[in-house]
């Protein structure tokens, strides 16, 4: 099926932008994308006309809402400009939000994401995915070449002695902690949805090996929690070496995760 996106949207970038770790480029110019038990490939064919192998009504009630895409993130942009206008920074800000055009916040699975930025501690991105991906052949379910990432049931009981052998170290046991509190409703990620944003980073952390940067990345990337913003190293460096060690994301307020999300790019893509 073919279909228009008229805003900022690159395949690339967003599977290169670091909020995800199962999307990725199987073929030249083709993109699968997985969240849940929903597979999509999806290639651009033209200006702003892309082809997907879905029906509409899937694309309308699911993969619409996945790329955010009633959000305008040209808006978004424009206003990062307007915020940089001026200031010592506007160069290297405007040049972040050129940088990332294209980049849009996926609404993803939150237990995906949960288990995936635990994982993420102290990796690269490359690790994360290898370790992400072995998860999915070790206990998630097989759909022709793709292998689902497990749902919460495919994981209850397991334990961290299951997790070895899939690059986790000592994160094995945050991983284990987390499937047993999720698994056992000590933690209700659906009731999550409901909860405040300070509240809902506060719950996360109630797991071990949950800290900050991963109770909000989990709260950007799955719950949309726009606001929200994981410092991790590289913008821990962004703000040191390009904002004069101001944190310019609590000024931006609403959309600041997004901000972050250009800044982060740029940064690491110019290591």
């Amino acid at each position: 099926m073919e279909i228009k996106i008229s805003d900022d949207f690159d395949l690339k970038k967003i599977v290169d932008s670091g909020q995800c770790f199962r999307p990725k480029e199987i073929s030249a110019g083709v993109f699968r994308f997985v969240c849940g038990e929903k597979i999509l490939n999806i290639r651009a064919a033209g200006e702003k006309i892309f082809d997907v192998d879905c029906d509409e009504k899937t694309w309308k009630n699911f993969w619409e809402n996945y790329f955010d895409l009633a959000t305008s993130y040209a808006q978004i942009r424009r206003d990062g400009e307007n915020f940089a206008a001026g200031k010592p920074y506007e160069k290297i800000l405007v040049s972040a939000l050129n940088h990332g055009k294209g980049i849009r916040i996926l609404r993803q699975d939150p237990f995906e994401m949960l288990i995936s930025f635990i994982i993420s501690q102290r990796k690269n991105i490359p690790a994360i995915r290898s370790s992400v991906e072995k998860i999915c052949e070790r206990f998630g379910r097989r759909v022709g070449e793709v292998y689902l990432f497990p749902r919460v049931e495919d994981l209850s009981g397991v334990t961290a002695e299951d997790l070895s052998g899939l690059g986790l170290s000592y994160r094995k046991a945050y991983v284990a902690e987390a499937i047993e509190k999720v698994s056992s409703g000590a933690i209700d990620l659906d009731e999550l949805k409901t909860f405040s944003d300070i509240d809902l980073t506060e719950e996360l952390k109630l797991i071990t090996g949950v800290g900050d940067k991963i109770a909000n990345c989990v709260a950007l990337f799955a719950y949309h929690r726009v606001d929200r913003v994981p410092v991790d190293v590289w913008i821990k460096r962004a703000i040191d070496e390009d904002f004069g060690g101001e944190n310019i994301f609590s000024k931006f307020g609403k959309n600041a995760g997004v901000l972050q999300q250009y800044i982060f790019y740029r940064k690491r893509n110019k290591k």
